[in-house]
């Protein structure tokens, strides 16, 4: 790819890089399927070709941009989480999707997080947002667990969507909260860990 160089970001668990033609069966299957419901889909498979150009165009026009989640064990793709701010969004966003058969093992959790260091360290992002519907729990609960939350006074996309506010990278450091989402991706990368209830991401 020319132009900017994707860092490669590395968990416990997961390698996240830069999208690569490669990974567009995995994205096209999930937004072509009933997991899109709550980003503008399901899309049809042109919709979802130009939504995945625009997901490698947007890394040349801001400099950041999602990136795509990889299993370190295995190095198949598991979603894709970075950021986010097509022309005209109010903020620059904190995004994520998780494929469907992926879902409720942490994955989405602790690329997140580290995505968001990233942004607020090497980018310095002195705040971010999700635009997130209001019907996907899902994402509202993964949000929460981030330390994000909603404001109601913050300006919406298209005025359908709920906003919700990550702490600042200040506010982040040395935390509680901090500590308790290490924790938390800590039990999902165990393998004795089953967690209760609904499957979160």
């Amino acid at each position: 790819m020319t132009g900017t160089s994707i860092p490669r970001l590395e968990t416990g668990r997961l390698i996240l890089r830069g999208p690569e033609p490669e990974d567009y069966p995995d994205f096209k299957a999930t937004f072509t399927s009933y997991r899109a419901r709550f980003m503008g889909g399901p899309l049809n498979a042109y919709e979802a070709w130009m939504l995945y150009a625009a997901e490698i165009g947007h890394w040349q026009i801001r400099g950041y941009g999602m990136w795509m989640i990889h299993d370190k064990a295995s190095d198949e793709t598991l979603g894709m989480a970075g950021g986010w701010k097509p022309a005209k969004w109010p903020e620059a966003e904190i995004a994520w999707v998780i494929w469907p058969d992926k879902a409720g093992k942490g994955y989405a959790l602790e690329a997140t997080h580290k995505v968001r260091d990233y942004l607020y360290r090497e980018k310095a992002w002195d705040a971010a947002v999700s635009y997130i519907d209001p019907k996907n729990l899902d994402s509202i609960r993964l949000a929460e667990r981030l330390g994000a939350v909603k404001d109601p006074a913050a300006a919406t996309i298209d005025g359908n969507d709920a906003v919700y506010r990550h702490p600042s990278a200040a506010d982040l450091r040395g935390s509680q909260l901090a500590h308790g989402i290490e924790m938390e991706i800590g039990h999902y990368a165990d393998p004795l860990f089953k967690p209760k209830g609904w499957a979160i991401d």
